[in-house]
């Protein structure tokens, strides 16, 4: 009887515990009561500061369309196909993104539309006969009018580097829209150009990222006819030689045009930068330099002196490297001597990290003044985005003629790699436009993808 009342007793255990659990998955989940309103006053008020961010919401929403919609969840898409496909070790190999093997030969290929794109060969050994002795060439060309080669010996230490470098290149599509601050995109005309360099430099890294880098060399360069547009010549968007331009009197010829240079350099370079070790943190980097030039070909000496810096603060948005990043660059080049710098050794914007929207070449002048706006953020494998805003321009001697309404916008958004210093990767789409003065209209763009050079 004792065992038939334990088990009574069990079976009804069991029913109360269903009947309890029953009750509990029926009933929905507790919801949190609001806090009530006590005094009547509402909420906290919205500090000025988020008020404020409505503006930049509002600027930044194309952006944040191209880069979530075109850029972000299509990478994502791929991205996923790729890791299961056993992409990453191959690209890494193929791009020399980490330079993982101590010798290697990659193919590569350039393209920035506008220009006559370019195909070679990237060349690296590392530890090349003793530890720390590195050893780097590009070659590359676009038939026996567009050549170019550069070797580069580096002998790293600890804190210290030396490197030697030597770079000749032949080219016939460069371009040219005249000098100041005003010029316009319809002002384009092309000439060709043969130009030499060498330098001996030597790094001094203390205190982590900081550096002091002294460098002496040469460079120099002879400039001439262009036939780069010549199967469109006699029709309305033929692009002119420089010479041809010249003759027409459609622009002044710009100095050192017709006798090129041959200078000797000294250069000076001290980069300060709060960040230690990392760039995925908080701080500020300071960087200046100057060089100064002597000409020793043309009578009577001359020379110019290249002086400025860049001064920027950095933000790392949420500790996983997505930095946002602020900076103003200002750059002066005065003559030494009777006579006028040369036109490519002006002071310039476009093509490069700063005002990338433009083309290499679109702006040349005695100074530049650039603030801009940058914003990057890890991919995958070494790959990072970037997207960046900028505003600026070219003026006279010593920032003559600045003033708010010669100032132009550069936008861009970009991908690269980021594992080896040598060898990048870039795909870009940038836009630049004309001067406020002049409606601030969308004046060119700008796309290119391949692996440029890093040194």
């Amino acid at each position: 009887m004792s065992l038939v009342s334990g088990f009574a007793r069990l079976a009804v255990a069991a029913g109360l515990l269903l009947t309890t659990r029953a009750a509990a998955a029926a009933d929905p989940p507790a919801q949190k009561r609001p806090v009530p309103d006590y005094d009547g006053r509402g909420g906290s008020p919205e500090s000025p500061a988020r008020k404020a961010l409505w503006l930049p919401r509002v600027l930044l929403f194309p952006a944040y369309l191209v880069s979530e919609y075109v850029v972000r969840r299509p990478l994502a898409a791929g991205i996923t196909y790729a890791e299961r496909a056993s992409w990453p070790a191959a690209i890494s190999d193929f791009l020399a993104l980490n330079e993982v093997h101590p010798i290697g030969v990659v193919p590569f290929m350039l393209v920035d539309f506008g220009f006559e794109p370019s195909a070679g060969l990237y060349a690296y050994w590392d530890d090349a006969g003793f530890k720390g002795h590195v050893l780097r060439f590009r070659g590359s060309t676009w038939g026996p009018h567009w050549l170019s080669g550069t070797l580069k010996e580096r002998f790293e230490f600890r804190h210290f580097e030396i490197s030697l470098k030597g770079k000749l290149t032949k080219r016939p599509d460069y371009t040219f829209y005249g000098i100041g601050p005003d010029t316009r995109e319809s002002d384009l005309v092309r000439y060709g150009g043969k130009t030499a360099y060498a330098h001996f430099q030597t790094s001094v890294v203390f205190s982590e990222r900081n550096l002091l880098e002294t460098t002496a060399g040469y460079r120099g360069a002879s400039f001439g006819h262009s036939d780069y547009d010549v199967e469109h010549r006699g029709q309305p968007s033929y692009e002119a030689s420089l010479d041809e331009a010249v003759a027409a009197g459609q622009l002044p010829e710009p100095a050192g045009f017709r006798d090129g240079y041959r200078a000797a350099f000294a250069a000076v370079r001290l980069l300060l930068d709060s960040r230690g070790g990392s760039n995925m943190k908080n701080g500020a980097r300071l960087d200046v330099s100057a060089e100064e030039s002597v000409d020793l070909a043309n009578r009577p000496s001359s020379g110019w002196l290249r002086y400025g810096g860049t001064l920027g603060g950095f933000i790392d948005l949420m500790q996983g490297g997505r930095m946002l990043g602020v900076s103003a660059t200002a750059v002066m080049v005065d003559p030494i001597g009777q006579r006028a710098v040369p036109f490519t050794q002006l002071a310039d914007l476009g093509g490069g990290r700063t005002m990338p929207g433009l083309r290499f070449g679109r702006l040349y002048d005695r100074s530049s003044a650039v603030l801009d706006l940058r914003y990057t953020w890890p991919i995958w494998l070494a790959f990072r985005g970037s997207l960046q805003a900028g505003v600026g321009n070219v003026f006279g001697p010593h920032f003559e003629g600045i003033r708010p309404g010669r100032a132009r916008f550069s936008t861009a958004l970009g991908l690269e790699t980021s594992g080896s210093r040598d060898n990048i990767f870039q795909a870009l789409l940038g836009f630049g436009t004309e001067t406020l003065e002049s409606g601030a209209h969308l004046d060119s763009i700008r796309f290119v993808v391949g692996v440029r050079d890093g040194f």
